[in-house]
């Protein structure tokens, strides 16, 4: 719900009552993983998307029903259902989605986009299933780390959530949770979907020059928060990095020494110059990031690794290394650079294998791994 938040505040602010379908559970080849959700204006509109085009059709049909009757409701398709093929999903997978209809009294929509833009870890844990209170099917609860507001009508299955909620977004993961009415665990009764808002990966460019701008654009449209950090201020200027996050002037390793890293953290080197690189990379290889990459040449990669070998870097350490940087693409340009880049990124991020899809077998989506998670 992420990329939909800002139109869907603004269907709220004009008070608008509109469907919102969300994918809770999936299996095999389904293209959208749990938490995509595609919206229904009571005009028509359509945002977002469930399933990348196999199933929208039934979809906004149900949330047509469901607005007309405001009752909730829980879909499944699957390959092997008639139903699945009348409505196009012969990928091989079965999805599941769950349909409301949503007002500001469901939940306070500015709130949480509030806290999402300020980095806040947030939750949203949804009933969508409850038969013995099927009047709570779509109560939420809003759970931040240190706060949680909204109700699923007990205290004591509250406290389950809120509790089971805080654990799935410390993983900064989505997916159902099940409870006994009570808040009992391993019980199947009550189902809830908690969806994660995690605060953005972080990339960090460090090198001013025009790959790092074509890599900032490319960090920022896949979900990072982008830095940009050079020494010389000439060059790191917000005016040169649109769509970066932030432009920091300073050396790269003292700014380094002080980032917040984590494993979801990518760190790609651009300066290809020895005064630069080698000390950022020594500090770089001592973190937890989960991306490290140099640009260079193969020539430039084999002196850069003695010049760190000089000092004092292990080869457990080097062995991280992404260099040179990016997948095999034939890229010339900053653009096509920054796409090689991207790929790496994903690709790592989901253990692709970086080979083309027909010349594999097995599952083409893959769960999420740590790396930009």
């Amino acid at each position: 719900m992420r990329e939909e938040l800002a139109t869907l505040r603004r269907w709220q602010s004009e008070g608008v009552r509109f469907g919102l379908a969300t994918v809770v559970a999936t299996s095999k080849s389904a293209p959208r993983q749990p938490g995509a959700t595609l919206a229904l204006h009571p005009d028509g509109d359509v945002l977002g998307s469930v399933s990348g085009g196999c199933v929208e059709g039934a979809v906004v049909e149900v949330a047509t029903e469901v607005l007309d009757t405001g009752v909730a409701q829980r879909v499944a398709y699957g390959v092997s259902d008639d139903e699945a093929f009348a409505v196009g999903l012969t990928c091989g997978g079965t999805i599941e989605v769950f349909v409301r209809a949503v007002t500001a009294a469901t939940i306070d929509l500015d709130d949480l986009a509030t806290r999402i833009a300020s980095e806040e870890p947030v939750a949203v844990a949804t009933i969508v299933e409850h038969p013995s209170a099927p009047d709570t099917v779509g109560c939420a609860i809003v759970v931040g780390e240190d706060r949680a507001e909204g109700s699923t009508g007990t205290s004591e299955l509250d406290r389950a959530v809120v509790q089971a909620t805080r654990g799935l977004l410390a993983q900064g993961a989505t997916g159902l949770r099940h409870f006994g009415a009570a808040g009992e665990r391993r019980k199947d009764e009550v189902a809830v979907l908690i969806e994660s808002f995690a605060p953005r990966p972080r990339m960090l460019v460090f090198g001013a020059i025009d790959f790092a701008g074509a890599v900032a654009s490319v960090g920022r449209f896949l979900g990072y928060h982008v830095t940009v950090c050079d020494a010389r201020a000439r060059f790191a200027t917000a005016a040169r990095f649109p769509d970066a996050d932030e432009v920091v002037v300073e050396w790269p390793h003292r700014y380094l020494q002080t980032a917040e890293i984590d494993a979801r953290t990518a760190i790609c080197v651009l300066t290809h110059d020895p005064k630069f690189d080698v000390p950022v990379l020594q500090v770089a290889l001592e973190t937890d990031a989960g991306y490290v990459g140099v640009m260079g040449s193969r020539r430039t990669h084999h002196d850069r690794l003695e010049r760190l070998r000089e000092v004092g870097v292990s080869e457990a350490s080097l062995a991280r290394l992404r260099s040179p940087i990016g997948l095999d693409l034939g890229a010339r340009t900053p653009q096509e650079t920054a796409v090689s880049i991207a790929a790496e990124l994903v690709m790592l991020r989901y253990d692709g294998t970086g080979s083309p899809l027909r010349e594999t077998d097995g599952p083409i989506h893959r769960d999420r791994t740590t790396v930009g998670g």
